[in-house]
């Protein structure tokens, strides 16, 4: 009796962090293999922790900036890169190569295998916009030579390859513009704006609002942005890409310190700070593509994803020793790359609903 071969997995690139270990986790519950790419500068163990003693999700230490050996694979989601200006900035060498080389040898295993690849790009493409919301239409205002280049340029060149490679080569790539997300998982020291607030509130520290605090952003909550995710993944070929992703539901930062502090019940009071170099005054995305072609929109009001992030992040301020477990992550056994060629093309991916 002729045994069936396993499924071939879905590879996440940067499956250990924030978004990458949602979307894992999404997966996983849908049935399926999933092959989880990740170096673990930014990611953590803790975030996936649940998910390794799953049959079909595996682990593999591996930096997309270096060569890859992967095997078959079914698709691709590239999330593979540090995405906050704390993370981003301490090797801005790194980040513009995780960013283009790393999209490249990604999109290169995309095409070998004939699967189809979901990029993650950002909102940060648009830089300090001067269109306000934002429409994939908008090509930008980005400080080349700044000190968040190393990531807005990098998302950019990486977003010129997507798009060359389905020009040249027929490749079916999907770019997804992520805009400010939070929830769960986010780290106490990653520096975004959301998980600054909540650590400082609940340890009644000075909230440290940047500039006058009047500029805006638009924040989604973590389980919105996955689904969308999922469902453009799964849209029909010759969906419309480049497509935003995030909600269209604009507050000032001044706001959401006050809103923080009320919910944690903090006696934080709010200090300001001058506004960092290139940082945008204004941040919404135009999401008319998302709903028009994947029928999707935010549901989780700010208030209540907050109320979620603050009993997480509270939780994790009480375990010290989970905040040490990171610098014991290189110790940990996770299965390395494995060698041998690449395989021949494969069927074109599709994530079960």
């Amino acid at each position: 009796m002729v045994t069936a071969a396993p499924p071939l997995p879905l590879l996440v690139a940067g499956g250990a962090g924030f978004l990458g270990s949602h979307l894992c986790e999404q997966l996983v519950g849908r049935g399926g293999g999933v092959l989880c790419v990740d170096n673990l500068l930014t990611g953590e163990l803790d975030n996936i922790a649940h998910l390794r003693a799953d049959g079909a999700f595996e682990l593999r230490r591996a930096d997309i900036s270096e060569p890859l050996q992967i095997g078959a694979v079914r698709g691709i989601f590239n999330l593979a890169c540090p995405a906050s200006p704390v993370h981003y900035q301490a090797d801005p060498v790194r980040t513009t190569l995780t960013s283009v080389r790393g999209t490249h040898q990604l999109l290169e295993l995309a095409r070998h295998c004939g699967v189809r690849i979901l990029h993650a790009s950002t909102s940060e493409v648009y830089g300090d916009p001067a269109v306000h919301p934002q429409k994939e239409s908008y090509w930008g205002h980005v400080n080349p030579t700044g000190t968040r280049a190393c990531y807005d340029e990098g998302k950019r060149c990486a977003e010129s390859l997507c798009f060359d490679y389905v020009r040249k080569y027929g490749l079916d790539v999907r770019v997804a513009r992520i805009f400010n997300t939070y929830g769960p998982r986010m780290q106490t020291n990653d520096g975004r704006v959301i998980s600054n607030f909540i650590v400082q509130a609940l340890q009644n520290q000075p909230i440290t609002v940047y500039g006058t605090g009047s500029q805006t952003r638009s924040f989604c909550y973590v389980d919105d942005l996955i689904e969308a995710l999922l469902a453009f993944m799964n849209a029909p070929a010759g969906v419309p890409s480049p497509m935003n992703l995030g909600n269209p539901h604009e507050s000032t930062i001044l706001e959401l310190a006050e809103l923080v502090i009320e919910m944690t019940g903090s006696r934080s009071r709010v200090i300001f700070m001058p506004l960092p170099s290139d940082d945008p005054t204004q941040r919404c995305p135009d999401i008319e593509r998302a709903r028009e072609h994947l029928r999707w929109q935010p549901k989780v009001p700010l208030r209540e994803g907050l109320r979620r992030t603050i009993h997480y992040l509270e939780n994790v301020l009480r375990q010290p020793r989970r905040r040490l477990r990171r610098a014991a992550q290189s110790a940990a056994p996770i299965h390395q790359d494995s060698s041998g060629p690449m395989p021949g093309p494969l069927e074109a991916v599709h994530v079960r609903r």
